[in-house]
C-alpha cells in the first residue's frame, strides 16, 4: 500500500514526464519531416483548386481493378483512375464557367432515351410512361440501399444516381463539344490551298554539299554550345525529375548440385524402398515405380505434376523428347531429363490404336443440378440414368436409334439425326469423349458426364494411329534451402563490401552486372523484374542521397542490391544528357557555316563542279510531299522551290542532309476548279474530328495541377 500511495503522489509528475516527451517526439518529427503533417498527405492532387481526395480515389482503383480482374498493375490502375479524375475536373470547370448544365425537363428526356426500350418504363401499349419512371425511382429510395431489378440487373439508388449523374455528365460534354465544333472549320481560301498544294508541281535542278563531306572529328562542340542551343530550344530540353540507379542481381534459382539431387530422387523412386515400421518393428517395403500397382496413385503421391490417364498422340508429347518416349517398350523408362521448369522421368505404360476424330450419335437425358439443365428438368440423376438404360434397352431389342431421338434433350444435334462429329483434342466431356475414342465402331453404352446420362452409338472413326498413355513422376526445379541462404549470404557480403567499394567494380570482381536504369517519379518497371514500385519510391525518398544503396527482395526471382548514382530535379536537363540531342544538330549547323565558306561559286554548276558533286534532277515536287528524290525529306528545300519563278535559282539553303542551290527549271500550275466545297467539307471533318483530343490537351496544359501521387498512393 505504501508504494501504491507513493505512486499516486507522484502520478501529477509521471503525466508531466510523459506528455514532454511526447512532446519532443512530435516536434522532433516535424523538423525531420516538416511535410509529415502536411494535408497533401490527404490529398493525391489538387486540379485549379480542387483537391482529390485519396479516400475516395483508393476506393476507385480499388473497383476499377475489382472489375479489370489482375489485368492491370496497381500503379497502372491508380494512373488510369488518375486520368479519369484530372479530366472530370478540368472539363467540370469549363462547364461552370460557361454555365452549361442539364435541367430537370432535359434530364428526362436523356432518361427517356436511355430507358425506353425497358419494360419496367412501358405502358400497356409499349410506350414509355415517365409516371413508370418516377415510380420506381422513388421505389429505389424508399429500399434504403437495397436492391430492385432492372433489365438483367440489379440497381440501388446509389447506383441509379450515378447512372444518372454519368448521363447528364455525357450531355453536358456534347453540348460542349459541339459549340466548339460550330466554331471551327476550314475556309474557301484553305480549300484553295489545300488543293493547290497537292495539284500544282515544279520540276527542279538541284545540288547538294553533304555534311557528310566533312568528318565529325574536325568539328568541336562545346558545353557552352550545348547551354546556348538549350536556351534557344528550351522545350526540348524540359526534364521530368528523374533518378539514375545502378542494380546488381542475386538470383534465387536451384545450383547444379540441387538439380543432380532432383535427378538422384527421380531415380530413387524407380525401385522399392526398405522402410523400418516402428509398430511391428520389421522393415517394410514400399513400392517403387517399376512394382507400384496403382500408377495413378504412386505418381500423384511422388510427382509435382498429377497423372494424366489419357492416351496421347505424338502432337501432344514435349516436342524436345516425343521421339524417345515413342520408341519405349511398355515398362521402358525414359530419363531423367529436363523439361522447362521440371525434371522428369517418364514411363512407357500402354500403346494403343486409336483414332484422330469419330462421328456419334447420342440420346441425353439431363438431371436436375446437371450443366446447362433448364427448369423444366425435373429428374434426379438416378431417374435419369434408368431412364437413359431403358432406352438403351429398346435399342439392343431392335428399336431404331432414329426413333427415339425425341426424348433427347440436346435439340441441336438432335436437327442433325442425333450425330456429332469431334477431334480427338476437341472440348468434349472427357467420359463422352473416351467412350467415343477408346471403343469401336457398331458400340452402344449409357455414358454418364456432367451433362446427365447419354445414350451413345459410334458411327464412324478416322485416322487411326498409335496412341500413348505414359507415366512420368516430375519434380520441379528449385534451389534448396542450402542455396537459397548462399544466394542470401552472397548479397549480404556484397552489401557490406558496397559500403567501402565501387559499386561497378565490385560487382565485376564477382562475376555480376551492375545494370544500369533510370526512373520517373510514378514509374514502376525493371525491365525482366515487372513492378518494382519499392525500388523507385526509395530512391526519390528525400533522405536518399547520391551513393545511397539498398537491397529489396523481388518476388519469385531473389534480391537485387541498388544504388544511387545521379539525382535529377525537375526542369532543364543536364547538359551531358541534353548534348545527346543537341550536339548532332549543333555540328550540323556549324557545318552549315563551313560548307558555305568553301562555296565561292554563284551557280549551280560551278558549285558542283568546285565541290565534286553532281547536279540532279527531280520532277513533280508538290508542297505536300516533302520528300526530294535522291535526298529524303527535305522541306525547307522544297519550301524553297515554290517560291521561286520558272528558271529562278536559290540562294544557298541549310537542309537536314547538307547545303543545296535549287534551280526551278518547270512549274506546272494546278487547274482551277470550279468548285471547293466538297475539299472544304472533307478539312471541316478532319478539324472537327481532332476537336475533342486537342481541346482537352490545351485545357490540361493550362490547368494548375499539383500532383501528389508519388507523396500518397504510388
Amino acid at each position: 500500500m505504501a508504494i501504491l500511495n507513493k505512486i499516486r503522489q507522484r502520478s501529477l509528475i509521471l503525466i508531466l514526464v510523459i506528455a514532454l516527451a511526447l512532446f519532443a517526439f512530435v516536434i522532433q518529427g516535424v523538423i525531420d519531416n516538416p511535410n509529415a503533417f502536411s494535408n497533401t498527405q490527404g490529398v493525391v492532387a489538387t486540379v485549379n483548386g480542387q483537391d482529390i481526395d485519396r479516400v475516395d480515389f483508393q476506393q476507385k482503383v480499388k473497383n476499377y481493378q475489382d472489375r479489370v480482374g489482375g489485368r492491370v498493375t496497381s500503379t497502372q490502375a491508380m494512373n488510369t483512375i488518375y486520368s479519369q479524375e484530372l479530366r472530370k475536373i478540368v472539363m467540370e470547370n469549363e462547364y461552370e464557367a460557361l454555365g452549361l448544365s442539364v435541367e430537370k425537363d432535359e434530364m428526362r428526356n436523356l432518361l427517356k432515351n436511355s430507358f425506353q426500350s425497358y419494360p419496367e418504363f412501358q405502358d400497356e401499349n409499349g410506350n414509355f410512361d415517365v409516371n413508370r419512371l418516377n415510380a420506381f425511382i422513388v421505389n429505389l429510395k424508399d429500399l434504403k440501399g437495397d436492391t430492385a431489378p432492372l433489365g438483367n440487373f440489379l440497381v440501388n439508388y446509389e447506383s441509379w444516381a450515378n447512372n444518372e449523374q454519368t448521363i447528364a455528365s455525357n450531355a453536358i460534354q456534347q453540348t460542349y463539344y459541339n459549340m466548339i465544333k460550330a466554331g471551327v472549320g476550314a475556309t474557301i481560301a484553305e480549300a484553295k490551298d489545300e488543293y493547290l498544294a497537292d495539284a500544282k508541281t515544279a520540276d527542279i535542278r538541284y545540288v547538294q554539299v553533304p555534311y557528310t563531306s566533312i568528318a565529325d572529328s574536325l568539328v568541336e562542340v562545346s558545353k557552352s554550345d550545348v547551354k546556348a542551343y538549350m536556351k534557344a530550344h528550351e522545350d526540348k530540353f524540359k526534364a521530368d525529375a528523374s533518378r539514375e540507379v545502378v542494380y546488381v542481381e542475386f538470383k534465387e534459382e536451384a545450383s547444379k548440385a540441387d538439380e543432380d539431387d532432383i535427378i538422384a530422387s527421380l531415380l530413387k523412386l524407380k525401385t522399392d524402398q526398405p522402410l523400418y515400421n516402428e509398430s511391428s518393428k520389421n522393415m517394410d517395403t514400399i513400392p517403387g515405380f517399376d512394382s507400384a500397382a496403382d500408377i495413378e496413385e504412386f505418381i500423384n503421391s511422388n510427382s509435382d505434376i498429377k497423372y494424366n490417364d489419357s492416351f496421347l498422340r505424338s502432337a501432344e508429347l514435349s516436342a524436345t523428347v516425343k521421339d524417345s518416349l515413342m520408341n519405349l517398350e511398355i515398362g521402358e523408362y525414359y530419363g531423367p531429363y529436363k523439361d522447362g521448369e521440371y525434371f522428369k522421368l517418364s514411363k512407357m505404360i500402354a500403346v494403343k490404336q486409336l483414332p484422330d476424330s469419330v462421328k456419334v450419335r447420342h440420346i441425353l437425358v439431363p438431371y436436375i443440378g446437371g450443366q446447362r439443365a433448364d427448369a423444366s428438368v425435373t429428374k434426379t440423376p438416378e431417374q435419369a440414368k434408368a431412364t437413359a438404360d431403358s432406352i438403351l434397352a429398346k435399342i439392343k431389342s431392335g428399336t431404331k436409334f432414329m426413333d427415339l431421338l425425341e426424348l433427347s434433350s440436346d435439340k441441336v444435334s438432335n436437327e442433325k439425326d442425333g450425330e456429332i462429329e469431334f477431334a480427338y483434342n476437341a472440348g468434349m466431356a472427357p467420359e463422352f469423349k473416351a467412350f467415343s475414342l477408346e471403343n469401336k465402331v457398331g458400340d452402344v453404352d449409357v455414358v454418364g458426364t456432367s451433362f446427365g446420362y447419354h445414350v451413345i452409338e459410334i458411327l464412324e472413326q478416322k485416322s487411326v494411329n498409335n496412341a500413348y498413355k505414359i507415366g512420368t513422376l516430375a519434380r520441379k526445379i528449385e534451389p534448396s534451402d542450402q542455396t537459397l541462404q548462399d544466394v542470401f549470404n552472397k548479397m549480404s557480403k556484397f552489401e557490406i563490401a558496397a559500403k567501402d567499394g565501387e559499386f561497378t567494380e565490385l560487382a565485376k570482381e564477382r562475376e555480376l552486372t551492375a545494370k544500369p536504369i533510370t526512373f520517373k517519379e510514378l514509374d514502376e518497371n525493371i525491365p525482366g523484374l515487372g513492378s518494382q514500385r519499392q525500388v523507385v519510391r526509395w530512391a526519390f525518398e528525400e533522405d536518399t542521397d547520391v551513393g545511397d544503396y539498398k537491397n529489396f527482395p523481388v518476388s519469385g526471382f531473389g534480391f537485387i542490391v541498388a544504388k544511387v548514382v545521379e539525382k535529377n530535379d525537375e526542369g532543364m536537363m543536364s547538359v551531358e544528357d541534353a548534348s545527346v540531342i543537341a550536339a548532332p544538330e549543333i555540328r550540323k549547323e556549324k557545318k552549315a557555316t563551313m560548307i558555305r565558306e568553301k562555296i565561292k561559286a554563284n551557280t549551280l554548276d560551278d558549285i558542283a563542279k568546285n565541290q565534286g558533286q553532281t547536279v540532279r534532277t527531280a520532277a513533280a515536287l508538290t508542297l505536300k510531299n516533302t520528300t526530294l528524290s535522291g535526298a529524303g525529306a527535305e522541306p525547307k528545300v522544297i519550301g524553297t522551290a515554290f517560291g521561286l519563278g520558272q528558271g529562278e535559282s536559290s540562294q544557298l539553303i541549310d537542309g537536314e542532309k547538307g547545303v543545296y542551290m535549287i534551280e526551278v527549271t518547270k512549274v506546272t500550275e494546278a487547274t482551277e476548279l470550279d468548285n471547293y466545297t466538297s475539299i472544304m467539307n472533307r478539312l471541316n471533318t478532319t478539324i472537327r474530328n481532332s476537336v475533342q483530343t486537342k481541346v482537352y490537351q490545351a485545357l490540361e496544359k493550362a490547368a494548375d495541377i499539383e500532383d501528389n501521387r508519388a507523396k500518397t498512393v504510388y
